[in-house]
């Protein structure tokens, strides 16, 4: 389970505060994309329905529009998480590819199974994973079947997820993608297979108060 936990620490979402509003001028050089990954788009759209889902699923598991405010407050990042996890997402997928490696459904199934009997449940899994990994219950599969190519390529490199040799086989994938984000959300670092922040004096983080939902 502790190798589990940091894959899954790694690889997905971390969440920690609210989710900011970036307004720009000048030109943009990505009409209607938040990224370019392998010559496919992820669309502003694609990106907004995904953080729409965190934010839903957030609602729907506390009692009150305060303890909702309070899971948005903690969360101000999540959009560029998401971005960032909606890139490395197919990343890991490249080079799992590269690795010849696959992952049946019948083994996501095992995996689940098994945590969620560590968890006490499936309720409690998809609770630990919301609060932990920003991953939402309909997106779970998808995440497990994630933590097990990670695995697996790790295992194929005789080493795990937190060693620089796996490191390594994320960063020869994301040069093969050639990945291109929108300015906005900053560069993608190919040596390190992440995100960094632009340092641009022309785009300003804004971040707007939560509305109050309705209990």
């Amino acid at each position: 389970m502790h190798r589990r936990r940091r894959t899954a620490l790694a690889l997905s979402a971390v969440i920690a505060a609210a989710a900011p509003l970036l307004t720009a001028c000048g030109n943009d050089a990505h009409p209607g994309a938040a990224a370019v990954v392998g010559g496919q788009r992820i669309t502003f759209a694609q990106l907004q329905s995904r953080v729409d889902e965190v934010r839903r699923a957030q609602r729907a598991s506390v009692p009150d529009a305060a303890s909702y405010e309070q899971a948005v407050a903690r969360t101000g990042t999540l959009t560029r998480d998401t971005l960032h996890q909606l890139v490395l997402d197919r990343v890991l997928d490249r080079a799992a590819q590269d690795a010849g490696i696959s992952v049946s459904r019948l083994e996501v199934q095992r995996m689940r199974a098994g945590l969620e009997q560590q968890a006490g449940g499936a309720k409690g899994l998809k609770s630990a994973w919301l609060q932990q990994y920003g991953v939402p219950p309909q997106r779970l599969d998808d995440n497990l079947r994630l933590q097990l190519e990670a695995q697996k390529l790790a295992s194929s490199l005789h080493t795990d997820p937190s060693r620089p040799e796996f490191w390594k086989a994320l960063s020869k994938a994301s040069g093969e993608l050639r990945i291109d984000l929108n300015p906005r959300y900053g560069s993608w670092d190919v040596q390190r297979s992440g995100r960094v922040d632009a340092r641009t004096p022309w785009i300003r983080e804004v971040t707007s108060p939560p509305r109050r939902q309705p209990a």
